[in-house]
């Protein structure tokens, strides 16, 4: 198996600061969480911008500061969210790629999302996508069900998508695929030849799936965006939940990437510091 990447997506855009004390909403803060991410395991994070207050944004000097944050504190692989708040604009939703991360995340359909309805036309789509190749960004393909991997498919038809690729299956939000192994072992089964592909379980899902995807030979998102607690009734900080991860692939005798092995595995560049 490759060494188990582990992505740690800290802060979302739907968690609010007063659900936990430990959401990383400030730039000095995320940097923090990057550094301590770092030590406990973790290859990659998947940012989102929050305003001071806590408010989501897709502002760019906002995220110049939280990837300036990220970087003066850790090697890894800076990966943009380009998903947003649910009700953001598309154009809005994109406008962090000037800044050229070293991944973004591509979400390759529409979903409900509790109540509300997290909106991925094709022409949003491919407008996003567009706008990741002007800037030489790598999209991470954001899967939340089995028709977003038959959109994807579409993408590669028009020519605007190849494969293989790196794929985030998420499993768990209300208005989603449910978070179970039977979903995940379905959608793993029809990726594309060649593809790598994490799983980001939410809520109560996290745990199983992560455990499931680190013996399948899969890789594993976790934070605070999809789940806030360690256990029932117990709020979680990220490093504990990436520790837990590489304690589990230990103890499968896998070994952890670090943030340039996952660059290697990945297609990505190396890393290179001012």
């Amino acid at each position: 198996m490759q060494p188990l990447i582990i992505t740690v997506a800290p802060t979302g855009a739907e968690v609010s600061p007063d659900q936990t004390p430990y959401l990383p909403y400030t730039a000095e803060a995320l940097g923090e969480t990057a550094a301590a991410c770092r030590a406990a395991g973790a290859s990659m994070i998947h940012i989102h911008g929050r305003h001071p207050d806590g408010r989501p944004t897709q502002d760019v000097e906002t995220y110049r500061a939280f990837a300036d944050a990220v970087r003066s504190k850790s090697d890894l692989i800076v990966q943009f969210s380009t998903g947003g708040a649910v009700g953001m604009a598309p154009q809005e939703r994109a406008v962090n790629l000037e800044l050229r991360p070293e991944m973004a995340s591509l979400t390759c359909g529409t979903v409900n999302f509790g109540d509300d309805v997290f909106e991925n036309s094709f022409p949003t789509i491919r407008g996003i996508l567009m706008r990741m190749l002007e800037f030489g960004v790598v999209p991470e393909l954001e899967i939340f069900d089995l028709g977003h991997l038959d959109n994807a498919r579409r993408l590669e038809r028009e020519g605007l998508l190849s494969f293989p690729r790196h794929v985030d299956i998420v499993l768990g939000v209300p208005g989603g695929a449910e978070g179970t192994v039977e979903n995940l072992v379905d959608i793993v089964r029809r990726l594309p030849a060649g593809c790598t592909w994490s799983v980001a379980g939410i809520g109560r899902a996290q745990l199983q799936l992560a455990a499931v995807a680190v013996a399948m030979g899969g890789h594993v998102r976790v934070g605070l965006e999809d789940n806030l607690y360690y256990a029932k009734g117990r709020l979680a900080r990220n490093e504990e939940l990436v520790a837990r991860v590489a304690r589990l692939a230990t103890e499968l005798q896998r070994p952890v990437a670090t943030p340039d092995k996952a660059r290697e595995i990945l297609g990505l560049r190396p890393l290179t510091l001012a």
